[in-house]
């Protein structure tokens, strides 16, 4: 049994083969996922993982470049934005008007859903090399 990090077997095997400048997708309950993107549902019942703990635990393992989240963040979940902000200190990032952040979501290796009831929290991680 692995004794750390991500214990999720599908969350851990995607994060292990990602490669640089791939995409992963954390969400909230309601982001609307396409059909032939990877889902690894978390989700349990409302609220159950949160997205800021789910997104904290794959930053333990995940080397990330840059962050894209829709703009609306901004005056309908600022509180979310901030903690982004928080565990993502000095990594570039941009902010996207929502239909454009469900469009690139298309491209994401998969989309981690999560329970969280709160809108606009979701994130694009684009990963990183470490060297």
């Amino acid at each position: 049994m692995k004794k750390s990090g991500l214990l999720n077997k599908d969350l851990s095997e995607v994060v292990a083969s990602m490669g640089h400048t791939q995409k992963l997708v954390i969400c909230d309950a309601g982001l609307p996922i396409q059909e032939g993107v990877r889902r690894i549902d978390l989700a349990i019942k409302a609220g159950i993982p949160g997205f800021i703990e789910t997104l904290e635990a794959v930053l333990e393992e995940l080397h990330v470049e840059k962050f894209i989240i829709a703009e609306e963040i901004n005056h309908h979940n600022s509180a979310t934005k901030e903690k982004i902000l928080g565990l993502l200190p000095q990594i570039k990032y941009e902010e996207v008007p929502h239909e454009d952040f469900k469009e690139l979501t298309k491209s994401a290796v998969a989309i981690v859903r999560t329970g969280e009831y709160s809108p606009y929290a979701n994130i694009i991680l684009i990963s990183g090399v470490p060297f």
